[in-house]
Protein backbone atom coordinates (compact mmCIF):
# COMPACT_ATOMS: atom_id res chain seq x y z
CA UNK A 1 0.00 0.00 0.00
CA UNK A 2 1.38 3.37 -1.05
CA UNK A 3 2.33 5.86 1.64
CA UNK A 4 -0.27 8.69 1.86
CA UNK A 5 1.03 12.09 0.69
CA UNK A 6 1.85 14.89 3.09
CA UNK A 7 -1.05 17.26 3.66
CA UNK A 8 -0.57 20.61 1.89
CA UNK A 9 1.39 23.05 4.03
CA UNK A 10 3.05 20.36 6.20
CA UNK A 11 6.47 18.73 6.30
CA UNK A 12 8.02 15.35 7.05
CA UNK A 13 10.80 14.25 9.43
CA UNK A 14 13.64 16.73 10.04
CA UNK A 15 17.13 15.34 9.45
CA UNK A 16 20.42 17.01 10.35
CA UNK A 17 23.94 16.38 9.11
CA UNK A 18 27.42 17.84 9.50
CA UNK A 19 28.54 19.80 6.47
CA UNK A 20 31.78 21.36 7.75
CA UNK A 21 34.48 20.49 10.30
CA UNK A 22 37.55 22.27 11.61
CA UNK A 23 41.14 21.06 11.30
CA UNK A 24 40.70 18.84 14.35
CA UNK A 25 37.62 17.15 12.86
CA UNK A 26 35.10 18.92 15.12
CA UNK A 27 31.74 19.81 13.53
CA UNK A 28 31.36 23.56 13.09
CA UNK A 29 28.38 23.72 10.70
CA UNK A 30 25.20 21.65 10.38
CA UNK A 31 22.36 21.45 7.88
CA UNK A 32 18.76 20.59 8.75
CA UNK A 33 16.44 19.40 5.96
CA UNK A 34 12.83 18.32 5.60
CA UNK A 35 10.43 17.66 2.75
CA UNK A 36 7.66 20.24 2.53
CA UNK A 37 4.49 19.86 0.48
CA UNK A 38 3.89 23.31 -1.00
CA UNK A 39 0.54 24.88 -1.70
CA UNK A 40 0.79 23.90 -5.37
CA UNK A 41 0.99 20.23 -4.35
CA UNK A 42 4.69 19.87 -5.14
CA UNK A 43 7.01 18.33 -2.53
CA UNK A 44 10.21 20.35 -2.11
CA UNK A 45 13.29 19.95 0.06
CA UNK A 46 13.74 22.87 2.49
CA UNK A 47 17.09 23.48 4.23
CA UNK A 48 18.48 25.64 7.03
CA UNK A 49 21.97 25.92 8.56
CA UNK A 50 23.43 26.42 12.04
CA UNK A 51 26.52 25.90 14.11
CA UNK A 52 24.84 23.07 16.06
CA UNK A 53 22.19 20.51 15.11
CA UNK A 54 19.67 22.23 17.41
CA UNK A 55 20.33 25.68 15.92
CA UNK A 56 19.95 24.33 12.38
CA UNK A 57 16.73 22.50 13.30
CA UNK A 58 15.22 25.57 15.00
CA UNK A 59 15.96 27.76 11.98
CA UNK A 60 14.40 25.17 9.70
CA UNK A 61 11.22 24.96 11.80
CA UNK A 62 10.82 28.75 11.67
CA UNK A 63 11.30 28.64 7.91
CA UNK A 64 8.76 25.84 7.49
CA UNK A 65 6.15 27.55 9.67
CA UNK A 66 6.50 30.81 7.74
CA UNK A 67 6.17 28.89 4.49
CA UNK A 68 3.04 27.13 5.73
CA UNK A 69 1.55 30.41 6.96
CA UNK A 70 1.33 32.10 3.59
CA UNK A 71 2.49 29.75 0.86
CA UNK A 72 2.93 30.66 -2.76
CA UNK A 73 -0.85 30.83 -3.32
CA UNK A 74 -1.48 33.14 -0.36
CA UNK A 75 -3.76 30.65 1.39
CA UNK A 76 -4.95 31.07 4.94
CA UNK A 77 -5.26 28.46 7.64
CA UNK A 78 -7.64 28.16 10.55
CA UNK A 79 -4.71 29.00 12.83
CA UNK A 80 -4.23 32.49 11.42
CA UNK A 81 -5.44 35.32 13.63
CA UNK A 82 -8.41 37.47 12.66
CA UNK A 83 -6.08 40.50 12.62
CA UNK A 84 -4.18 38.83 9.76
CA UNK A 85 -7.47 38.13 7.94
CA UNK A 86 -8.58 41.74 8.40
CA UNK A 87 -5.33 43.01 6.91
CA UNK A 88 -5.85 40.76 3.90
CA UNK A 89 -9.50 41.88 3.53
CA UNK A 90 -8.43 45.55 3.61
CA UNK A 91 -5.79 44.86 0.95
CA UNK A 92 -8.43 43.23 -1.27
CA UNK A 93 -10.80 46.16 -0.72
CA UNK A 94 -8.08 48.62 -1.75
CA UNK A 95 -7.60 46.60 -4.95
CA UNK A 96 -11.32 47.01 -5.66
CA UNK A 97 -10.97 50.76 -5.10
CA UNK A 98 -8.13 50.84 -7.62
CA UNK A 99 -10.43 49.03 -10.07
CA UNK A 100 -13.11 51.67 -9.32
CA UNK A 101 -15.60 49.02 -8.21
CA UNK A 102 -15.69 50.24 -4.60
CA UNK A 103 -15.66 53.71 -3.06
CA UNK A 104 -12.73 55.06 -1.02
CA UNK A 105 -15.19 56.74 1.34
CA UNK A 106 -16.62 53.30 2.16
CA UNK A 107 -13.13 52.17 3.15
CA UNK A 108 -12.85 55.07 5.61
CA UNK A 109 -16.14 54.01 7.21
CA UNK A 110 -15.06 50.36 7.38
CA UNK A 111 -11.61 51.17 8.80
CA UNK A 112 -13.25 53.16 11.58
CA UNK A 113 -15.54 50.23 12.43
CA UNK A 114 -12.62 47.78 12.30
CA UNK A 115 -10.48 49.96 14.57
CA UNK A 116 -13.19 50.76 17.11
CA UNK A 117 -15.16 47.52 17.26
CA UNK A 118 -14.00 44.49 15.27
CA UNK A 119 -10.29 44.30 16.16
CA UNK A 120 -10.91 44.80 19.91
CA UNK A 121 -13.60 42.09 19.91
CA UNK A 122 -12.16 39.47 17.54
CA UNK A 123 -8.66 40.46 16.45
CA UNK A 124 -6.67 38.04 18.64
CA UNK A 125 -8.88 35.01 17.94
CA UNK A 126 -7.89 32.36 15.42
CA UNK A 127 -10.00 32.08 12.29
CA UNK A 128 -11.11 28.60 13.31
CA UNK A 129 -12.30 29.92 16.70
CA UNK A 130 -14.80 32.37 15.17
CA UNK A 131 -18.16 30.60 15.20
CA UNK A 132 -21.76 31.77 14.84
CA UNK A 133 -22.53 32.16 18.60
CA UNK A 134 -19.37 34.21 19.14
CA UNK A 135 -20.09 36.53 16.19
CA UNK A 136 -23.73 36.87 17.26
CA UNK A 137 -22.63 37.93 20.75
CA UNK A 138 -20.22 40.53 19.34
CA UNK A 139 -22.80 42.00 16.95
CA UNK A 140 -25.47 42.12 19.68
CA UNK A 141 -23.10 43.98 21.99
CA UNK A 142 -22.22 46.52 19.28
CA UNK A 143 -25.92 47.03 18.55
CA UNK A 144 -26.68 47.64 22.23
CA UNK A 145 -23.75 49.98 22.93
CA UNK A 146 -23.42 51.86 19.64
CA UNK A 147 -26.62 51.36 17.66
CA UNK A 148 -28.10 49.28 14.81
CA UNK A 149 -26.40 51.17 11.92
CA UNK A 150 -22.90 50.51 13.29
CA UNK A 151 -23.84 46.92 14.07
CA UNK A 152 -25.01 46.40 10.47
CA UNK A 153 -21.74 47.82 9.17
CA UNK A 154 -19.70 45.53 11.43
CA UNK A 155 -21.80 42.52 10.44
CA UNK A 156 -21.15 43.25 6.76
CA UNK A 157 -17.39 43.55 7.37
CA UNK A 158 -17.17 40.34 9.41
CA UNK A 159 -19.24 38.50 6.83
CA UNK A 160 -16.98 39.76 4.04
CA UNK A 161 -13.76 38.75 5.77
CA UNK A 162 -15.10 35.30 6.73
CA UNK A 163 -16.25 34.81 3.15
CA UNK A 164 -12.65 35.56 2.16
CA UNK A 165 -11.49 32.93 4.65
CA UNK A 166 -13.81 30.39 3.00
CA UNK A 167 -12.49 31.31 -0.42
CA UNK A 168 -8.89 30.87 0.76
CA UNK A 169 -9.56 27.49 2.34
CA UNK A 170 -9.20 28.40 6.03
CA UNK A 171 -12.80 27.39 6.85
CA UNK A 172 -15.61 25.72 4.96
CA UNK A 173 -18.68 27.71 6.08
CA UNK A 174 -19.19 31.42 6.72
CA UNK A 175 -20.30 31.61 10.39
CA UNK A 176 -21.98 35.01 9.89
CA UNK A 177 -24.59 33.49 7.60
CA UNK A 178 -26.73 32.31 10.53
CA UNK A 179 -26.25 35.39 12.72
CA UNK A 180 -29.54 37.03 13.65
CA UNK A 181 -30.48 39.84 11.28
CA UNK A 182 -30.38 43.36 12.69
CA UNK A 183 -33.75 45.01 13.02
CA UNK A 184 -34.21 48.65 13.82
CA UNK A 185 -37.00 51.21 13.44
CA UNK A 186 -37.95 52.07 9.89
CA UNK A 187 -36.52 55.19 8.37
CA UNK A 188 -38.45 58.39 8.75
CA UNK A 189 -40.61 59.04 5.70
CA UNK A 190 -39.17 61.39 3.10
CA UNK A 191 -39.96 65.04 3.73
CA UNK A 192 -39.82 67.68 1.04
CA UNK A 193 -39.30 71.39 1.64
CA UNK A 194 -42.55 73.21 0.93
CA UNK A 195 -42.74 76.26 -1.34
CA UNK A 196 -43.18 78.72 1.53
CA UNK A 197 -40.26 77.11 3.36
CA UNK A 198 -38.06 77.44 0.27
CA UNK A 199 -38.87 81.16 0.11
CA UNK A 200 -38.12 81.61 3.82
CA UNK A 201 -34.91 79.58 3.47
CA UNK A 202 -33.60 81.73 0.62
CA UNK A 203 -34.38 84.96 2.45
CA UNK A 204 -32.79 83.66 5.65
CA UNK A 205 -29.57 82.57 3.93
CA UNK A 206 -29.20 85.84 2.04
CA UNK A 207 -29.66 87.81 5.29
CA UNK A 208 -27.14 85.69 7.23
CA UNK A 209 -23.61 87.08 6.87
CA UNK A 210 -21.99 83.76 7.79
CA UNK A 211 -24.14 81.91 5.25
CA UNK A 212 -23.26 84.42 2.53
CA UNK A 213 -19.57 84.15 3.42
CA UNK A 214 -19.90 80.34 3.08
CA UNK A 215 -21.53 80.86 -0.36
CA UNK A 216 -24.62 78.95 0.75
CA UNK A 217 -27.37 80.94 -1.07
CA UNK A 218 -26.13 80.10 -4.57
CA UNK A 219 -25.14 76.54 -3.65
CA UNK A 220 -28.62 75.84 -2.25
CA UNK A 221 -30.13 77.33 -5.40
CA UNK A 222 -27.97 74.98 -7.51
CA UNK A 223 -28.99 71.89 -5.51
CA UNK A 224 -32.67 72.86 -5.70
CA UNK A 225 -32.36 73.43 -9.46
CA UNK A 226 -30.60 70.17 -10.28
CA UNK A 227 -31.25 67.65 -7.49
CA UNK A 228 -27.50 66.98 -7.37
CA UNK A 229 -25.82 65.62 -4.27
CA UNK A 230 -23.70 68.08 -2.32
CA UNK A 231 -20.43 66.39 -3.36
CA UNK A 232 -21.56 66.39 -7.00
CA UNK A 233 -22.50 70.07 -6.83
CA UNK A 234 -19.07 70.99 -5.45
CA UNK A 235 -17.35 68.96 -8.20
CA UNK A 236 -19.02 70.68 -11.19
CA UNK A 237 -16.57 72.71 -13.29
CA UNK A 238 -17.50 75.73 -15.38
CA UNK A 239 -16.57 73.72 -18.48
CA UNK A 240 -19.45 71.35 -17.67
CA UNK A 241 -22.03 74.13 -17.75
CA UNK A 242 -23.72 75.12 -21.04
CA UNK A 243 -25.75 78.22 -20.25
CA UNK A 244 -27.03 78.54 -23.81
CA UNK A 245 -28.29 74.96 -23.93
CA UNK A 246 -29.32 75.16 -20.24
CA UNK A 247 -27.59 71.91 -19.25
CA UNK A 248 -24.98 70.68 -16.77
CA UNK A 249 -22.95 67.47 -16.94
CA UNK A 250 -22.64 65.74 -13.56
CA UNK A 251 -19.72 63.33 -13.78
CA UNK A 252 -17.68 63.65 -10.56
CA UNK A 253 -18.01 64.14 -6.82
CA UNK A 254 -15.78 65.57 -4.09
CA UNK A 255 -14.76 63.29 -1.21
CA UNK A 256 -12.16 63.45 1.55
CA UNK A 257 -9.91 60.40 1.75
CA UNK A 258 -7.81 59.75 4.84
CA UNK A 259 -4.16 60.34 4.00
CA UNK A 260 -4.99 61.92 0.63
CA UNK A 261 -7.20 64.91 1.42
CA UNK A 262 -9.90 66.18 -0.94
CA UNK A 263 -10.14 64.44 -4.28
CA UNK A 264 -12.45 64.79 -7.27
CA UNK A 265 -13.46 61.29 -8.29
CA UNK A 266 -15.95 59.87 -10.81
CA UNK A 267 -19.50 59.38 -9.56
CA UNK A 268 -20.27 55.99 -8.10
CA UNK A 269 -22.47 54.51 -10.85
CA UNK A 270 -23.40 54.85 -14.52
CA UNK A 271 -26.78 56.26 -13.52
CA UNK A 272 -25.09 59.00 -11.48
CA UNK A 273 -23.13 60.09 -14.57
CA UNK A 274 -25.81 62.22 -16.18
CA UNK A 275 -26.77 65.46 -17.90
CA UNK A 276 -29.62 67.50 -16.43
CA UNK A 277 -31.39 70.64 -17.52
CA UNK A 278 -31.18 74.00 -15.76
CA UNK A 279 -34.26 76.07 -14.84
CA UNK A 280 -34.23 79.74 -15.88
CA UNK A 281 -33.83 81.04 -12.31
CA UNK A 282 -30.72 78.89 -11.85
CA UNK A 283 -29.30 80.06 -15.19
CA UNK A 284 -29.73 83.65 -14.00
CA UNK A 285 -27.79 82.84 -10.82
CA UNK A 286 -24.99 81.17 -12.78
CA UNK A 287 -24.75 84.06 -15.27
CA UNK A 288 -24.35 86.48 -12.37
CA UNK A 289 -21.52 84.35 -10.94
CA UNK A 290 -19.87 84.02 -14.36
CA UNK A 291 -19.95 87.79 -14.87
CA UNK A 292 -17.32 88.21 -12.11
CA UNK A 293 -14.82 86.17 -14.13
CA UNK A 294 -14.30 82.42 -14.32
CA UNK A 295 -11.80 79.73 -15.35
CA UNK A 296 -13.27 76.83 -17.29
CA UNK A 297 -11.17 74.32 -15.35
CA UNK A 298 -12.26 75.73 -11.97
CA UNK A 299 -15.24 74.52 -9.92
CA UNK A 300 -18.34 76.70 -9.76
CA UNK A 301 -18.24 76.75 -5.96
CA UNK A 302 -14.65 77.20 -4.76
CA UNK A 303 -12.96 77.70 -1.42
CA UNK A 304 -11.21 80.95 -0.53
CA UNK A 305 -8.16 80.10 -2.66
CA UNK A 306 -10.03 78.78 -5.66
CA UNK A 307 -9.81 75.06 -4.87
CA UNK A 308 -12.36 72.39 -4.09
CA UNK A 309 -14.59 72.74 -1.05
CA UNK A 310 -14.97 70.05 1.59
CA UNK A 311 -18.58 68.69 1.62
CA UNK A 312 -18.35 68.09 5.37
CA UNK A 313 -17.44 71.73 6.01
CA UNK A 314 -20.32 72.89 3.79
CA UNK A 315 -22.76 70.67 5.67
CA UNK A 316 -21.45 72.11 8.93
CA UNK A 317 -21.99 75.66 7.64
CA UNK A 318 -25.54 74.76 6.57
CA UNK A 319 -26.31 73.27 9.98
CA UNK A 320 -24.98 76.40 11.66
CA UNK A 321 -27.08 78.63 9.38
CA UNK A 322 -30.25 76.65 10.13
CA UNK A 323 -29.52 76.01 13.82
CA UNK A 324 -32.36 77.11 16.13
CA UNK A 325 -30.53 80.09 17.52
CA UNK A 326 -32.93 82.61 16.01
CA UNK A 327 -31.64 85.43 18.15
CA UNK A 328 -28.71 86.36 20.35
CA UNK A 329 -30.88 85.44 23.34
CA UNK A 330 -30.53 81.73 22.69
CA UNK A 331 -26.84 82.04 22.02
CA UNK A 332 -26.37 83.98 25.27
CA UNK A 333 -28.35 81.36 27.18
CA UNK A 334 -26.05 78.60 25.91
CA UNK A 335 -22.98 80.54 26.98
CA UNK A 336 -24.50 81.21 30.41
CA UNK A 337 -25.24 77.51 30.93
CA UNK A 338 -21.70 76.67 29.87
CA UNK A 339 -20.38 79.14 32.44
CA UNK A 340 -22.57 77.53 35.12
CA UNK A 341 -21.21 74.07 34.25
CA UNK A 342 -17.63 75.26 34.37
CA UNK A 343 -18.32 77.04 37.65
CA UNK A 344 -19.42 73.69 39.07
CA UNK A 345 -16.14 72.14 37.86
CA UNK A 346 -17.91 69.62 35.61
CA UNK A 347 -17.04 68.41 32.12
CA UNK A 348 -19.68 67.77 29.46
CA UNK A 349 -19.02 64.05 29.74
CA UNK A 350 -19.56 64.09 33.51
CA UNK A 351 -22.87 65.97 33.17
CA UNK A 352 -24.10 63.65 30.40
CA UNK A 353 -23.23 60.60 32.51
CA UNK A 354 -24.93 62.02 35.62
CA UNK A 355 -28.13 62.87 33.74
CA UNK A 356 -27.98 59.78 31.48
CA UNK A 357 -28.09 62.04 28.40
CA UNK A 358 -26.29 61.63 25.08
CA UNK A 359 -22.89 63.30 25.34
CA UNK A 360 -23.59 65.58 22.38
CA UNK A 361 -26.72 67.07 23.94
CA UNK A 362 -24.73 69.24 26.33
CA UNK A 363 -22.66 70.60 23.45
CA UNK A 364 -25.80 71.36 21.39
CA UNK A 365 -27.36 73.16 24.35
CA UNK A 366 -24.28 75.28 24.97
CA UNK A 367 -23.99 76.28 21.30
CA UNK A 368 -27.65 77.26 21.11
CA UNK A 369 -28.61 74.50 18.73
CA UNK A 370 -31.25 73.01 21.03
CA UNK A 371 -34.16 75.05 22.25
CA UNK A 372 -34.00 74.78 26.04
CA UNK A 373 -37.27 74.75 28.01
CA UNK A 374 -37.75 75.20 31.76
CA UNK A 375 -37.79 71.45 32.45
CA UNK A 376 -34.47 70.89 30.71
CA UNK A 377 -32.92 73.97 32.31
CA UNK A 378 -34.09 72.94 35.78
CA UNK A 379 -32.53 69.49 35.33
CA UNK A 380 -29.22 71.03 34.31
CA UNK A 381 -29.20 73.57 37.13
CA UNK A 382 -29.90 70.83 39.67
CA UNK A 383 -26.63 69.25 38.55
CA UNK A 384 -24.74 72.56 38.52
CA UNK A 385 -26.13 73.83 41.85
CA UNK A 386 -25.59 77.57 41.22
CA UNK A 387 -26.66 80.30 43.65
CA UNK A 388 -30.40 81.13 43.85
CA UNK A 389 -29.74 84.49 42.18
CA UNK A 390 -27.95 82.82 39.25
CA UNK A 391 -30.72 80.23 38.95
CA UNK A 392 -33.41 82.92 38.79
CA UNK A 393 -31.44 84.86 36.16
CA UNK A 394 -30.90 81.76 34.00
CA UNK A 395 -34.55 80.74 34.14
CA UNK A 396 -35.52 84.24 33.02
CA UNK A 397 -33.16 83.82 30.04
CA UNK A 398 -34.80 80.47 29.29
CA UNK A 399 -38.21 82.12 29.06
CA UNK A 400 -36.88 84.79 26.70
CA UNK A 401 -35.05 82.29 24.51
CA UNK A 402 -38.14 80.07 24.22
CA UNK A 403 -39.93 82.68 22.12
CA UNK A 404 -40.48 81.21 18.63
CA UNK A 405 -38.90 82.71 15.50
CA UNK A 406 -39.84 81.96 11.87
CA UNK A 407 -36.60 80.14 11.08
CA UNK A 408 -37.38 77.50 13.71
CA UNK A 409 -39.36 75.75 10.97
CA UNK A 410 -36.16 75.26 8.93
CA UNK A 411 -34.07 73.44 11.51
CA UNK A 412 -34.86 69.97 10.12
CA UNK A 413 -33.43 70.73 6.66
CA UNK A 414 -30.22 68.96 5.59
CA UNK A 415 -28.35 69.01 2.31
CA UNK A 416 -30.12 65.78 1.31
CA UNK A 417 -33.54 67.38 1.76
CA UNK A 418 -33.01 69.33 -1.47
CA UNK A 419 -32.86 66.07 -3.45
CA UNK A 420 -36.09 64.85 -1.86
CA UNK A 421 -37.69 68.20 -2.61
CA UNK A 422 -36.73 67.93 -6.29
CA UNK A 423 -38.01 64.33 -6.47
CA UNK A 424 -41.33 65.29 -4.89
CA UNK A 425 -41.72 68.30 -7.21
CA UNK A 426 -41.24 66.04 -10.24
CA UNK A 427 -43.74 63.53 -8.83
CA UNK A 428 -46.31 66.29 -8.19
CA UNK A 429 -45.83 67.51 -11.76
CA UNK A 430 -46.72 64.05 -13.11
CA UNK A 431 -43.21 62.99 -14.10
CA UNK A 432 -42.56 59.25 -14.17
CA UNK A 433 -40.50 57.61 -11.46
CA UNK A 434 -37.91 56.73 -14.12
CA UNK A 435 -37.63 60.41 -15.06
CA UNK A 436 -37.18 61.43 -11.43
CA UNK A 437 -34.60 58.68 -10.89
CA UNK A 438 -32.65 59.88 -13.94
CA UNK A 439 -32.65 63.43 -12.57
CA UNK A 440 -31.30 62.26 -9.21
CA UNK A 441 -28.87 59.71 -10.63
CA UNK A 442 -30.54 56.59 -9.20
CA UNK A 443 -30.10 53.21 -10.89
CA UNK A 444 -33.30 51.80 -9.36
CA UNK A 445 -36.59 53.67 -9.45
CA UNK A 446 -37.59 51.88 -6.23
CA UNK A 447 -34.94 53.94 -4.42
CA UNK A 448 -36.56 57.15 -5.67
CA UNK A 449 -40.09 56.00 -4.90
CA UNK A 450 -39.41 54.54 -1.46
CA UNK A 451 -37.02 57.10 -0.01
CA UNK A 452 -37.35 60.38 -1.94
CA UNK A 453 -41.06 61.01 -2.57
CA UNK A 454 -42.92 62.97 0.10
CA UNK A 455 -46.29 61.20 0.15
CA UNK A 456 -48.08 63.19 2.86
CA UNK A 457 -50.35 64.98 0.39
CA UNK A 458 -53.46 63.05 -0.77
CA UNK A 459 -53.73 62.05 -4.42
CA UNK A 460 -56.89 63.65 -5.89
CA UNK A 461 -56.64 61.53 -9.05
CA UNK A 462 -56.65 58.33 -6.97
CA UNK A 463 -59.64 59.51 -4.96
CA UNK A 464 -61.56 60.40 -8.13
CA UNK A 465 -60.75 57.02 -9.71
CA UNK A 466 -62.02 55.10 -6.66
CA UNK A 467 -65.13 57.27 -6.54
CA UNK A 468 -66.01 56.53 -10.17
CA UNK A 469 -65.21 52.82 -9.87
CA UNK A 470 -67.56 52.13 -6.97
CA UNK A 471 -70.18 54.88 -7.24
CA UNK A 472 -73.75 53.62 -6.83
CA UNK A 473 -76.40 55.92 -8.36
CA UNK A 474 -79.09 54.36 -6.14
CA UNK A 475 -77.40 55.58 -2.95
Amino acid sequence: MARPPLPIGTWGDVRTQVIKTDDDGNAISHRAQAKFRDHDGQVRLVSAFGKTPTAAKNKLLIKLKDRAKTGQSGELTAMHKINHLLDLWITKFKEQIADETRSPTSLDTYLRAIRNHIRPALGELRIGEVNTPRVDTVISKIKKNTGPPTAKTCRAIISGMMQLAVRYGAITVNPVREVESIEHPARKPARAIQADEVTLLRKHLKADEAAVHADLPDLVTFMLGTGARIGESLAVLWSQIDLDAATVDITHTIVRITGEGLIRKPVKSKASNRQVGLPNWLIATLRTRAATGIRLDAPIFTDTIGGYRDPNNVRRSLRAALAPIGSTTRRDLGQALRAARRGAGLSREEVAKTLNWPKTRIQLIETGRIKVDRTMATTLLRAYAPTPETTESLLAQVDQAAAPVPTDTLTWITSHAFRKTVATALDDAGQTARGAANQLGHSRISMTQDHYYDRKAPNPAATNAIQQAFEDPDL
